[in-house]
């Protein structure tokens, strides 16, 4: 009985420090707190927010930016520092041909894995190698758009702005056929909303089923009257003086 009765304190302390950590920051943060960008902000054309998360990938991102290339528009990629830093190529492209660049984490470690010390390293450990790759991150996307208690904290600390998202196309998924992201991005998307999709990781071959979806979809959405933007764009309309 006395075993028992330990096993039922350990596990309720357990729980108590997961709700706490982890299940309660982020409910708050994701769904309260006014710290949390979720939507673009233009006041004189109908714009969108395309982004993209988990690159640079050697295998999909590059022919992605021959895609914006080929449609002259711009987009914002949320790169995982340590890619970053093993495909510098590609990330000096996308700087010199104007596209947005934010953290997406250090190795791409879902929150509710990462140790307190952990998520307070990995602020500085990315951002040091972004800074070793000539750029300066003012904009942050937790993996997953999750985040323990110390996530929110970690990013204002390091004055950067916390961006989410409004659609998603679950491009992620071994399922999700070019033609099904199609739909899902021309029948969702609206004026001011910020768009997620990924250039690499999800299911194997994933990133292929976006690229081509972005094939047919990026015409479609100019001629409903997009205009794409990027984030730094966006945060700019939105009058913030640190964009």
């Amino acid at each position: 009985m006395v075993k028992k009765m330990l096993v039922i304190s350990i596990l309720s302390i357990l729980l108590i420090v997961f709700l706490g950590y982890m299940v309660i920051p982020n409910y708050m943060v994701r769904h309260k707190t006014p710290d949390v960008i979720r939507t673009i902000k233009n006041q004189t054309k109908k714009s969108i927010a395309l982004t993209f998360d988990d690159g640079p990938d050697p295998m999909y991102t590059n022919r992605l930016l021959d895609i914006l290339k080929e449609h002259d528009i711009k987009a914002t990629f949320f790169l995982v520092a340590d890619k970053a830093r093993k495909n510098s190529g590609i990330v000096q492209r996308m700087k010199v041909e104007g596209h947005g660049i934010g953290m997406h984490s250090l190795y791409h470690k879902p929150a509710w894995l990462s140790l307190p010390h952990e998520t307070i390293n990995e602020f500085s450990k990315s951002l040091a190698i972004f800074s070793d790759l000539g750029l300066h991150i003012t904009y942050f996307r937790p993996p997953w758009g999750t985040f323990n208690a110390l996530t929110l904290p970690g990013a204002l600390k390091h004055k950067l702005k916390v961006i989410l998202w409004t659609v998603e196309a679950f491009d992620w998924r071994k399922d999700n056929s070019p033609s099904q992201i199609e739909e899902i991005l021309l029948r969702r998307t609206q004026d001011q909303d910020i768009i997620v999709l990924h250039d690499s990781g999800g299911a194997i071959g994933a990133p292929e089923n976006t690229l081509q979806a972005l094939e047919t979809t990026i015409p479609k959405l100019l001629k409903k009257g997009f205009h794409f933007v990027t984030v730094d764009e966006s945060l700019a309309e939105r009058g913030d003086d640190n964009a």
